[in-house]
């Protein structure tokens, strides 16, 4: 029985098809969809608070890698401002995009400066005579990154994970004094509050007593009609202050990350708010500012980018080998290239990235000087702002009260004008509502100071850690969702 051979092209790519086989399947990675359900999210927003033993951890964690906090998490009496700092450091949507944008350069770094895969070729040709034997060649070629070019990219995508690292911690550290100017706002509507409410019953008294004194003929209707719009435009302010007061309220809510639904109980408390002396505000910008770390960052990756387009210029290796046959021959095939830096040798990339760390430079110094104004004009500002509120309270406000006293002794004595009394209370108002608003401005001014001069301690991103990412069940990461590595 004859056996028919196998035709020889076919003979060769039952050697090649194992080789092309094997080739695809080491390191190839498998795909999985997650879908987006944004009703779920909207269903985990409510039930964050539930979690307090996870937020507890992340507390203890904040704890030992912030220094300068210190904080026992009971989320059982309500949230306090420095549990909200917390709350927000653990959930708050900026900061969840500002980690996973961490995590794309964290990914970057860890897979930089890896070799090039090698190359499989195969070329055949069949002769058309009838006696043409079928000829064919396999290579295997391979580049050899003698130029240094692959450390040189490590060191760039460190760099630029450096930055974002450092992007992190500045918005880490800007959610911090977000949080307490939220808080100083809600803190400062309440107060409002409640001054329009004690001025809307001074009004409505002055009301009761106008009434009287119409009816007993000694205010006209007219003089009458004062007060009674008087009493309106006190109730508006009213529901005004109302609807602040829970704007500010919803403020915080959004902040910490949590559902705008959530029924969380926010309790009074202070605000960290102590700043230094002016004396050394230059040294420590330079050393401590969040954003200008961001940017020295930024040049450091600039330099690296220069640094890897230069070293571009020098070649690499490429080697090759492989099987063939020619005419019924078979041979060793042996084959090397390397470039020659001659017509291009990377000048533009070089070109553009010297340019782009002279942008990096100038852009440093440029936001530098920004700070350093920006700086001074606040704490002259907070001066300002100091001397106003103490003309107020130790002058003004004490004269509108003797001026009160003064209006109740004439009216026990039967002397009694409804509207001496009636602009006193609206002054007094005024004077204290103005009170408020520079209590207010100075919170905020000196909450600008420590967020321009920086946490004294440099801190660890609050949630970045290792440089290792971590998938969780549903294809999050935990850099992102507040799950502490």
């Amino acid at each position: 029985m004859n056996v028919s051979p196998v035709p020889r092209p076919w003979g060769a790519l039952r050697l090649v098809s194992p080789v092309l086989c094997l080739g695809l399947l080491v390191g190839c990675q498998t795909y999985s969809p997650i879908p987006l359900d944004l009703s779920r999210h909207s269903a985990d927003l409510g039930d964050r608070l539930a979690t307090e033993e996870s937020i507890r951890a992340f507390s203890q964690r904040l704890e030992a890698d912030h220094p300068d906090r210190s904080q026992d998490l009971d989320l059982t009496d309500g949230i306090d401002a420095a549990e909200a700092e917390v709350i927000a450091l653990f959930y708050n949507p900026d900061l969840r995009l500002a980690r996973l944008r961490a995590g794309i350069a964290l990914a970057n770094a860890e897979n930089a400066g890896l070799w090039e895969d090698p190359v499989f070729g195969f070329d055949g040709a069949e002769l058309l005579s009838p006696s043409g034997p079928f000829e064919f060649g396999l290579n295997l070629s391979l580049t050899i990154p003698v130029s240094g070019v692959l450390e040189v990219e490590q060191d760039r995508a460190n760099a630029l994970y450096d930055a974002q690292w450092w992007r992190v911690l500045g918005a880490e550290w800007s959610m911090r004094t977000q949080v307490r100017d939220a808080w100083a706002n809600w803190a400062t509507a309440n107060e409002r509050l409640a001054l329009v409410n004690e001025i809307v019953q001074a009004v409505e008294g002055i009301g009761v007593i106008s009434s009287r004194l119409e009816d007993a003929g000694e205010l006209t209707r007219l003089e009458a009609r004062l007060f009674q719009a008087q009493h309106a435009t006190a109730r508006m302010d009213r529901g005004f202050a109302e609807a602040e007061a829970e704007k500010a309220r919803l403020d915080i809510v959004a902040l910490m990350g949590l559902s705008p639904d959530s029924a969380v109980s926010l309790v009074p408390s202070t605000i960290e708010s102590d700043i230094p002396d002016g004396a050394n505000d230059i040294e420590r910008l330079i050393q401590t500012n969040t954003d200008l770390a961001v940017l020295r960052a930024d040049y450091q990756s600039a330099e690296e980018t220069l640094r890897l387009e230069v070293r571009k210029q020098y070649p690499d290796i490429e080697i090759g080998a492989g099987l063939g046959s020619e005419d019924d021959d078979d041979r060793l095939l042996l084959g090397a290239a390397i470039p020659l830096p001659v017509f291009n040798a990377n000048r533009g990339g070089i070109a553009e990235a010297r340019a782009n760390r002279e942008l990096a430079r100038a852009a440093a110094e440029t936001e530098f000087v920004r700070l350093a104004f920006q700086l001074k004009s606040t704490r002259a500002r907070l001066v300002s702002v100091q001397q106003r509120r103490k003309i107020l309270e130790q002058e003004l406000v004490p004269m509108l009260d003797e001026q009160a006293e003064d209006i109740d002794r004439l009216a026990g004595l039967g002397e009694f004008d409804t509207f001496i009394l009636l602009e006193t209370v609206n002054r007094r108002f005024e004077a204290k509502n103005q009170i408020l608003a520079l209590h207010l401005q100075e919170l905020q001014g000196r909450i600008e100071i420590i967020r321009l001069l920086g946490p004294a301690v440099t801190p660890q991103p609050a949630l970045i850690s290792d440089r290792k990412t971590q998938s969780t069940k549903n294809g999050s990461n935990d850099i992102a969702e507040g799950v502490s590595p």
